[in-house]
């Protein structure tokens, strides 16, 4: 079972929203085309980090836990895991915006992206030689700062944000050694500030913080492009 075990953490991170998108009140699998536009995006871009990263040092995989197969030096359930992990995220953003008339965050969330864009500025600045801390914190600022400046209320991206943090915790957790002899992933520490949510470098909750910010931009601009398109068709 070893060599499955990735592949397994995909799979269960994807399952319940797989089947859960086929409930007749909320019909998530309508939107399926909106979000799969949307990741092929984002998803070729942060191939593209992680292969250079991956190539230079700044991490890499344990092929005990993998199938061995590899695209362009990632294995296949690296790349695997950019489509799981953001299809569960939107899902979860989609439920919630179907679930909850007022959003509690509402009220705090341009505030919350302020403090947000002023720290992670500050420790990229300060942490200019490591690559993983520059990259993570600087993109998701700069993305931050892009979204703020284009009145983009995020009060259900942070929502989404802390309700996926549990899982997030477990599936990250075992793919950087929790509950194993010894971590699917590993991390070059000096390229990161040594600072773990267990066993969890903390870049890796802004790197995720970017990639599902970025998931529910393109699902919600393709989502709409689908919608005035039908509309146009009508008319």
């Amino acid at each position: 079972m070893r060599p499955y075990t990735y592949l397994l953490v995909n799979f269960a991170c994807i399952l319940i929203p797989v089947i859960a998108s086929f409930y007749s009140k909320y019909p998530f699998y309508k939107n399926w085309k909106a979000f799969f536009k949307g990741n092929v995006i984002v998803t070729f871009l942060f191939l593209i980090w992680d292969w250079y990263f991956t190539n230079i040092g700044v991490w890499g995989f344990n092929s005990d836990y993998l199938l061995r197969i590899n695209i362009a030096d990632l294995p296949i359930e690296e790349i695997l895991f950019f489509i799981c992990i953001p299809f569960a995220c939107v899902f979860t953003y989609f439920a919630l915006n179907s679930l909850i008339a007022k959003n509690p965050l509402n009220t705090i969330q341009a505030k919350i992206t302020t403090i947000l864009i002023v720290v992670f500025t500050i420790v990229a600045v300060l942490n200019f030689e490591k690559l993983y801390t520059l990259s993570a914190f600087g993109l998701c600022s700069l993305y931050l700062i892009y979204l703020k400046l284009k009145k983009v209320d995020l009060a259900f991206h942070y929502l989404t944000y802390l309700c996926i943090l549990p899982f997030f915790i477990a599936s990250n957790g075992i793919l950087t050694g929790s509950l194993l002899d010894a971590p699917i992933v590993w991390y070059n520490n000096s390229e990161n500030l040594g600072i773990r949510i267990a066993t969890i470098p903390i870049e890796d909750s802004v790197y995720g913080m970017l990639l599902i910010f970025l998931n529910i931009e393109c699902y919600r601009y393709f989502k709409t492009k689908n919608i005035q398109n039908t509309q146009h068709a009508i008319t």
